[in-house]
């Protein structure tokens, strides 16, 4: 069983599917990516502070290392946990930046794949937000615009 907490970002848009584009769901529990590539995971998710606190706290475990005359395979035990360490906290550091950034949580739901938590959220969300129509003539379809043509809407025919 798979859970996911629901984050939206601040102000966001007034229409309901365009609010649903936006929410970004974060898986719970371990991530292997997180643990086995940590800075790198943390560029691609854009966790700066976990990124700068990961460097110091590597350095430190060098210095400590070589100013201790440790044995180089303490020095590496210790990376090793804080890898680990990296892969089971990588979901709470996701959600911590996104708070930071003015970002709130709507919920948790659980299931079997993704696409089911998806799917099960939605049908309990979406039909207690607003439906309203967008009242801008570049947001409309036939304005000739090529934004947001990626929508499935318009792939489908919508934009005539």
């Amino acid at each position: 069983m798979r859970t996911y907490t629901v984050h939206e970002p601040p102000a966001p848009p007034a229409d309901r599917i365009d609010r649903a584009e936006r929410l970004v769901f974060i898986e719970d529990g371990f991530s292997w990516t997180a643990a086995f590539l940590g800075p790198i995971w943390m560029l691609a998710h854009r966790l700066w502070w976990p990124l700068v606190a990961f460097l110091v706290v590597g350095a430190a475990i060098e210095a400590t290392g070589r100013l201790a005359g440790l044995d180089q395979r303490w020095g590496g035990l210790a990376f090793l946990a804080l890898n680990i360490l990296v892969g089971l906290e990588a979901d709470t550091l996701r959600r911590w930046t996104l708070e930071r950034r003015g970002w709130r949580t709507l919920g948790t739901v659980s299931g079997r794949t993704r696409l089911e938590c998806e799917r099960r959220f939605f049908e309990a969300w979406l039909p207690g937000q607003p439906i309203i129509a967008p009242t801008s003539p570049a947001a409309t379809p036939s304005a000739g615009g090529r934004r947001g043509w990626w929508r499935l809407g318009r792939l489908a025919g919508a934009r005539a």
